[in-house]
Parts: C-alpha cells; structure tokens; sequence
C-alpha cells in the first residue's frame, strides 16, 4: 500500500470514527462533530472528493437511519426525514467545498490562516442556510412558515453550530499551522495530486 493510500484510509477512518462516535449520540455530553468532519474532510481529502465525500454523506444517513430505527421509530415518517433532510446534501457539501478551498490555496501561512478563518465561518453560514432554511421551509414541522420566524431560527442557532464547529476543528488548524510554520508540507500535500 502507497503512502498516499495509507494517508487517503488513515484520514478516513478517523473522520468516520468521529462522526460515528459523536452523531449517534452515544455520549450525551459530546456535541456532533459532522460540521467539522465535512470541514476537515474537504481539506485533508480534496483529491479524492469523488468518493470520500459520497462516502461520509452515506455514512452521515446511515447513522441517522441507525438512530431513528433504534429508538422504535420508522426512519422516512420521522419528523427529521423531511424533504429538508435531503438539503444536508449541499449544506455539507458547502463546508467539504469550503475545506477543499483551503487545502488549494498555496498562500503563505498569514493568508492561509484568514483563508481558514473565512472558510469556517462562511462553510458554516452556508451549511446552516442550506440544513435550516432546508426543514424549516421543506418540512411540515413549522406550523406557519415565515420569513422573520425563519430568520430569527437562523441567527439563534448560527452562533451554537459554529462554537462546536470551531472547537472541533481549531486544534487541528493550530497543529496544521504549526507544521506549515517549521517548513513541513501541508497535511494534505499527499492528497493534493489526483
């Protein structure tokens, strides 16, 4: 097996064990991490977005279907299985696109850090847009849709998502900062290159 094919299955495997440990909801106290997964999942494996993403998208259902099914519940008549459900799709695409922009930027470690700090918060801005505007205008869940109460949704859960967010993935753009400041490659250098 290739370096890069190690790299490639090594990042993978954690970013699944991560989502999988944090999205099911096994430890209460431990806030979902699949924003940041997505996030860090774009830029540590922007080369191989053909198949990396699709892949932790279906893992991101299949752990909801698991959910769902294991409290009793039928998985499509679940008041989350809208048809807003199916906006995650590009709410997390946006945040894996966000990620990826930072992963091809070759700018030095000033720049990439406000390049960072920008895909953060507007990866996370979008992904909110699209997940909440998604249920609250898709489902049947909001009895009277509009426009002011969907705003007001918007900005009083914007602040909560991007703290978990950001408390995922900030130590891991610290450790990435620092090895691009003592001269070593960029993380995803090995997955760059298709």
């Amino acid at each position: 097996m290739s370096r890069r094919s190690v790299y490639t299955t090594t990042c993978l495997l954690l970013l699944a064990a991560v989502m999988v440990l944090t999205r099911a909801h096994h430890f209460a106290a431990v806030p979902d991490a699949s924003w940041a997964v997505f996030l860090v999942g774009g830029y540590l494996l922007a080369a191989r977005s053909r198949w990396a993403f699709p892949v932790l998208m279906a893992l991101a259902v299949v752990i909801d279907w698991a959910v769902i099914r294991s409290s009793g519940l039928d998985f499509w008549s679940h008041y989350c299985v809208s048809p807003g459900y199916w906006m995650l799709l590009p709410a997390y695409l946006s945040l894996w696109l966000a990620g990826g922009w930072v992963a091809a930027s070759r700018r030095p470690l000033p720049v990439r850090a406000l390049q960072f700090a920008l895909a953060l918060v507007g990866g996370v801005a979008l992904c909110h847009l699209l997940a909440q505007g998604g249920f609250y205008w898709l489902s049947s869940s909001v009895a009277e849709p509009s426009l002011a109460g969907w705003w007001k949704n918007y900005t009083d859960w914007l602040w909560p998502y991007l703290k978990v967010t950001a408390l995922y993935v900030l130590p891991l753009a610290l450790i990435e900062g620092a090895r691009i400041g003592l001269g070593q490659p960029a993380a995803p250098a090995l997955g760059r290159t298709a």
